[in-house]
C-alpha cells in the first residue's frame, strides 16, 4: 500500500492488499481510497459526468474527499486528507472540543456525524429546522468548499454521505460558500450558478460499489 496517514484500523497498516488479491485470483486489481472510487463513479455516471476536474466529499462517520484532475485521482506523497483541515470556529461553537482522536477540532472533529451527536446529543436529521446546528454544520462545510475552490480549483464539488442526505443542508452550504469566498473568485459558475457548482451526489448509496466497479474496469483495460 502507498504511504498514507495513520490509518483508523492500524492492524491493517502496510498490508499488500493488491499483491494478495492478484496472486489469489490471477486477475487485474484496481485499488484506491473509498472517496477516490466514489469520485470516479460520480464522474463516470453521476453528478460530475460533464467535467474532468472535481472533488467528491463524503460527510458521514468521517469526512473525506476524492480529487480528480483530468479525470484521474490526485495522488502525491499520500492521498489528500481534506477532512483534517482546520476551519475557523463558528461563533456558536467555540467551546466544543471536537471528536477527532488526532486533532480534536479539525473539520472531521467538528462536522462529521459523530461530532454532531457529541455536540447536540442527536443526529442532524432529528433536530428542528431552527436548531443552530444546521448553520454550524453548513458553515464548516462551506469553509471546506471555499478552501477547495482556492486550492485545487475544481469545476464541481459533489457532496455525499449520510449527513448530506439531509438536502435542506445544501442551500445553506452554498450560501456560506459565497460568504467565505468574499467575492474574490469572479466566476459565473460560482457567483450565479452555485446551485450547479456544489451539488448532491447523484448515485446515492450505490456510489461506493459503482466506484469499485470503475476501478475494476479500468484495471482490466490497462492489463
Amino acid at each position: 500500500m502507498d504511504a498514507s496517514a495513520t490509518p483508523p484500523r492500524p492492524a491493517g497498516a502496510g498490508t499488500d492488499i493488491v499483491g494478495r488479491l492478484t496472486r489469489e485470483f490471477a486477475c487485474p486489481v484496481g485499488f484506491d481510497t473509498d472517496v477516490n472510487a466514489a469520485a470516479l463513479a460520480e464522474h463516470r455516471w453521476g453528478a460530475a459526468c460533464d467535467v474532468d476536474n472535481l472533488v467528491y466529499v463524503t460527510v458521514g462517520t468521517g469526512i473525506g474527499g476524492g480529487i480528480l484532475v483530468r479525470g484521474a485521482p490526485l495522488h502525491g506523497l499520500m492521498h489528500p486528507e481534506i477532512g483534517h483541515i482546520f476551519p475557523r470556529r463558528h461563533a456558536l461553537d467555540v467551546n466544543f472540543k471536537g471528536v477527532c482522536p488526532f486533532h480534536g477540532d479539525c473539520l472531521e472533529g467538528l462536522a462529521s456525524g459523530p461530532a454532531i451527536v457529541a455536540r447536540c446529543g442527536a443526529e442532524l436529521h432529528t433536530l428542528p429546522a431552527m436548531s443552530p446546528q444546521w448553520d454550524i454544520e453548513a458553515d464548516y462545510l462551506a469553509q471546506l468548499c471555499a478552501q477547495l475552490v482556492v486550492t485545487v480549483s475544481p469545476q464541481r464539488i459533489v457532496l455525499g454521505g449520510g449527513v448530506m442526505s439531509q438536502l435542506q443542508l445544501l442551500p445553506l452550504v452554498r450560501e456560506r460558500l459565497l460568504h467565505w469566498l468574499g467575492g474574490y473568485i469572479d466566476r459565473a459558475e460560482i457567483l450565479s450558478g452555485v446551485e450547479h457548482y456544489v451539488v448532491p451526489a447523484a448515485l446515492g448509496d450505490r456510489t461506493g460499489v459503482l466506484g469499485a466497479l470503475v476501478l475494476a474496469v479500468d484495471a482490466a483495460q490497462r492489463a
